[in-house]
């Protein structure tokens, strides 16, 4: 077997990076992409590499040279590179492919060694390399059968959205006989360079040969190892995300804070959300309206108050929307000059915005606190404002109504704002009514702050909608200065003006949740390693003991299983012990999350 890459191509969506280098040079944390897949190559015993230049040639054939392989390198220019595509490419080489079964692979691709060795030791001779399609994917799809045949390679004309569940996408790797090329792929692209030209992909050969009744071309659907095709620095931004060392992909991943659908098959147990709701009929309702919502102007900031506090019963002058709650916090820490009293651990936000801070360190091994305890360590101290997150980020804990309300009393004797987050409290199971967000206690505490993220609770993260209530006018008035006139997009705006109609739905969807994390404290209890806290959140807080640490957990987690924990080795107030953070999801992903602690663990 030989194999041919195409590397002819100039790489202008890289910009800058490919200007004196070809694109297949350009690194990837600091390995070239061509040196990788070279080397990679090389561990096959394949009778030669055919490579074809194109822009920068030279320098890639130098640098190929350096590589001291075991292979040997044979080099085909195309020196019309800047005006056909690689179809022309793929035809100055069409000689080789009558010569031996080879293996076709295009220079921008990086991927792990399982994934050639996967083509390469799979006994049908001729093969298209494939994967799930995702909706951020370009390039060639396909439709395939129960036997891996395929149906159709698919153009613009017949690609329709909501049907991508079933379709594939190519890898651009292939596997081609010597009998297929000569009887089906060369003399094919032959006649579509002679008729139609050569500012093609060579894929559109294996489209015509697809209609054919005896085409002799399968696929086969990845099973194991990561790929990615890099055609922008985006591209490569993610790949440095993914193809690097065991110990940075955890750390890597972790600070990009989202934007995971760029990650195929990745699980994400960090990142805190509704795992049943919104529901279908939610959705669908969004989904009816969303060219209109993404070709609309959304309203300015007062019509959203207005709509936001009609949804919770709120007068319009004692509401704030934000985008996301972040967009809340920021302002309302950043007012504060004298010293605010945090937690330690809670939730990081509230105390990066604040000036000056008084944490107060939570005593008791098992991170449990009372509203009590918060006033006899602040008792002597005088504070401008107070954050008490209920339930607690990432312990769990949760105080009562009745006890905040005397935190409530307390801090208003004292002069002092509660900044109280009720991001979470929807998610407890303690009480009927367990929320603050009232207009009466508004109106009996002026010092009562309360924040909500609507993201979390109502499983929207991607719509970034958060909630500011107060009783003060002038708190109200502040944080408001702060916000744009168009701080909430279309798409949060509907939520908004329908989400109060889906409150049943809602209801339903927290019950079946009660229920999902009552069974997922049964899944990991057994494992000894963990001790598990009580929490009335979406998520679990899991100390690690007998020699394990939280961060080997995460690190083997993601780099065997595709699945992302929250570390928090370095979070304050939980330093010297080791915890990770569980959010709970489906119960068949709290399954597959489970098995795979279970193995790591045993």
């Amino acid at each position: 077997m030989q194999a041919i890459i195409l590397a002819a191509g100039m790489g202008r969506r890289l910009k800058k990076l490919t200007e004196s280098i070809p694109k297949c040079m350009v690194s990837v944390n600091k390995i070239p992409l061509i040196e990788r897949m070279l080397k990679q190559l090389d561990q096959y015993d394949l009778e030669k590499i055919i490579l074809v230049t194109g822009h920068q040639g030279e320098k890639l054939r130098s640098f190929a040279d350096s590589l001291s392989l075991h292979t040997p390198i044979t080099y085909i220019e195309n020196p019309d590179y800047q005006t056909t595509n690689n179809i022309y490419s793929l035809y100055l080489a069409r000689k080789h492919l009558l010569t031996d079964d080879t293996l076709l692979l295009e220079s921008d691709l990086i991927f792990e060694q399982e994934v050639l060795t996967q083509i390469i030791e799979h006994p049908y001779p001729n093969l298209a390399l494939t994967a799930p399609f995702e909706s951020w994917m370009d390039g060639t799809v396909v439709l395939l059968d129960e036997e891996d045949n395929i149906k159709k390679f698919l153009t613009r004309k017949d690609f329709r959205f909501e049907d991508i569940h079933s379709y594939y996408k190519t890898v651009n790797i292939y596997k081609f006989s010597r009998s297929f090329s000569t009887t089906h792929y060369v003399p094919f692209l032959e006649a579509y360079s002679k008729a139609l030209g050569n500012n093609e992909y060579y894929e559109q050969v294996l489209k015509v040969i697809s209609l054919l009744d005896d085409h002799d071309l399968k696929a086969t659907r990845l099973e194991n190892g990561f790929w990615y095709e890099i055609d922008d620095e985006q591209d490569l931004d993610i790949a440095e995300s993914i193809f690097t060392d065991s110990q940075s992909r955890l750390s890597k991943l972790s600070s990009r804070y989202g934007g995971f659908w760029r990650y195929p098959g990745l699980l994400d147990f960090c990142y805190l959300v509704n795992p049943y709701f919104p529901n279908d009929r939610f959705m669908g309702e969004i989904k009816a309206s969303f060219e209109t919502l993404a070709t609309s102007y959304p309203s300015g900031l007062d019509v959203n108050n207005l709509l936001a506090a009609k949804s919770l019963g709120l007068p319009r002058d004692q509401v704030l929307t934000g985008n996301g709650a972040a967009e809340l916090i920021k302002p309302l820490m950043r007012s504060f000059k004298r010293e605010v009293g945090v937690l330690r651990p809670s939730f990081a936000e509230y105390e990066n915005c604040a000036a000056n801070i008084v944490p107060f360190p939570i005593p008791s091994r098992d991170l449990r606190y009372t509203a009590q305890d918060i006033i006899d360590f602040y008792k002597d101290k005088e504070l401008e404002a107070m954050v008490l997150v209920n339930p607690d980020n990432p312990s769990g804990n949760y105080i009562k109504r009745a006890e905040v309300l005397t935190l409530a009393q307390y801090f208003k004797e004292k002069n002092t704002l509660l900044i109280l987050d009720e991001s979470f409290l929807d998610f407890s199971s303690m009480e009927e009514e367990p929320s603050l967000m009232d207009p009466d206690i508004l109106d009996a505490y002026k010092n009562l702050v309360i924040i909500k993220s609507i993201s979390k609770s109502y499983g929207v993260p991607g719509l970034r909608l958060g909630i500011l209530t107060c009783g003060d006018s002038s708190v109200i008035n502040m944080v408001r200065t702060e916000l744009p006139i168009w701080n909430i997009n279309s798409l949060g705006e509907y939520f908004l003006q329908i989400f109060e109609k889906y409150q049943n739905d809602y209801k339903m969807a927290l019950e079946q949740f009660k229920e999902t994390r009552s069974e997922m404290f049964q899944l990991l209890g057994p494992i000894r390693q963990l001790t598990l806290y009580p929490s009335e959140a979406n998520y679990i807080l899991c100390e690690v003991k007998d020699g394990c640490t939280a961060t080997q957990i995460a690190e083997l987690l993601l780099n065997r299983y595709n699945i992302l924990v929250k570390d928090l080795s370095h979070k304050p107030g939980m330093e010297g012990r080791e915890f990770i953070r569980i959010a709970v999801r489906t119960k068949e992903d709290n399954e597959r999350l489970a098995d795979a602690l279970k193995h790591i663990l045993r």
